[in-house]
């Protein structure tokens, strides 16, 4: 009977993500030239290693928004949540998903 595994917790959900892992961070602002690189110096208050090049961009047709897709490397559910409360609570950011 030792080899039993203890039964989860009815109330604890088992984890949607590996960590440590790449994952992708969409960012949405009102276009602003200072758009892009407010992002990159939020995100680098939290990890220090992120880059640019880890930025893909967009533009709305009508030119008014624009759209980061920033892949972060996050070691944990803490660290992407610090992320995501910095990025949601800036004035320049709609919001985040």
């Amino acid at each position: 009977m030792a080899d039993i595994e203890p039964l989860l917790n009815p109330n604890e959900a088992p984890p949607l993500i590996d960590f440590p892992c790449d994952f992708p961070i969409k960012v949405m602002g009102e276009t602003q030239s200072i758009f892009p690189e407010t992002i990159i110096r939020l995100i680098n208050t939290i990890l220090p290693a992120f880059n640019a090049t880890k930025i893909e961009t967009r533009v709305s047709s009508s030119g008014k928004y624009t759209s980061l897709t920033c892949t972060v490397y996050v070691e944990s559910q803490a660290q992407l949540d610090d992320i995501y409360r910095l990025l949601s609570s800036h004035p320049l950011v709609k919001f985040a998903l």
